[in-house]
């Protein structure tokens, strides 16, 4: 009887590389300058065409802009956030640049399942909700709307006060950053895991009959990941997006 050996890397090797370049660059780092790289390059080549009826890389960065605008900004926002219109949108594809790499042969690791981005992103929106509560309401009325929901008895209004500071100034900021970093790490090692146990049927003669159903199951989730990548980018934007207009807009 053949026994099936599944030899599955450390997840340490999963998740780290040594540096490969000066100043400590490694594949992370790599992926996210192809990330910002692909992102000026679809607004920066698409924008440099002006035709009437736009086609190629114009129409994807034109359609890509509506996308952001119509999906995100007018359903969370309303017109007065069209101004965050450019960050949502850069802040929209660098994400998913930065998650797609996942799939591509030779790199198959997305950088965001690396905490280091997805914090660093989630530290730059909370800057930038609370600097516009702020900026509209003022830093009293801002604090007050924040923390003070109306209605509340004034028996357990200090308990409410202390849940709504944890939520808005703690929990908002680590839970953007958890969210996206968790569910691209969860995805990333369960391709690992359907990839070595392909790999390792394929070198067993007596369980190659099986390995049509595994490899398809592989295909299926690669195919699932594309769509996590576009989810991740598009939740990681969209509550951003809901944080700042919550900034602009207390009264909603």
């Amino acid at each position: 009887m053949t026994v099936l050996a599944v030899e599955f890397p450390p997840i340490d090797h999963l998740t780290r590389w040594g540096d490969i370049g000066p100043g400590g660059l490694n594949k992370v780092g790599l992926i996210y300058i192809f990330a910002m790289a692909a992102t000026l390059t679809l607004f920066l080549v698409g924008g440099s065409k002006k035709q009437m009826v736009p086609r190629g890389i114009q129409n994807l960065a034109e359609s890509s802009v509506d996308f952001v605008r119509n999906q995100i900004i007018m359903q969370t926002m309303g017109p007065d956030g069209l101004g965050y219109l450019p960050l949502l949108t850069t802040m929209f594809f660098f994400i998913f640049f930065s998650n797609i790499t996942e799939i591509i042969p030779f790199v198959q690791f997305p950088a965001n399942a690396r905490f280091a981005m997805p914090i660093a992103l989630a530290l730059m929106v909370w800057v930038i909700f609370n600097v516009v509560g702020i900026a509209k309401q003022g830093p009293i009325h801002y604090l007050k709307n924040s923390c003070v929901p109306p209605g509340v008895p004034k028996a357990i209004l200090p308990l409410v006060v202390i849940i709504e500071v944890v939520s808005v100034f703690l929990v908002r900021p680590f839970s953007l950053a958890v969210r996206l970093f968790a569910n691209m790490l969860a995805g990333h090692l369960i391709l690992v895991t359907f990839s070595v146990l392909c790999a390792a049927l394929f070198a067993k003669s007596i369980t190659i009959v099986i390995l049509p159903f595994s490899f398809a199951l592989l295909v299926g989730l690669t195919g699932f990941e594309i769509l996590v990548s576009f989810l991740q980018a598009f939740i990681f934007t969209i509550l951003a997006a809901v944080y700042i207009g919550s900034s602009m807009h207390p009264e909603h």
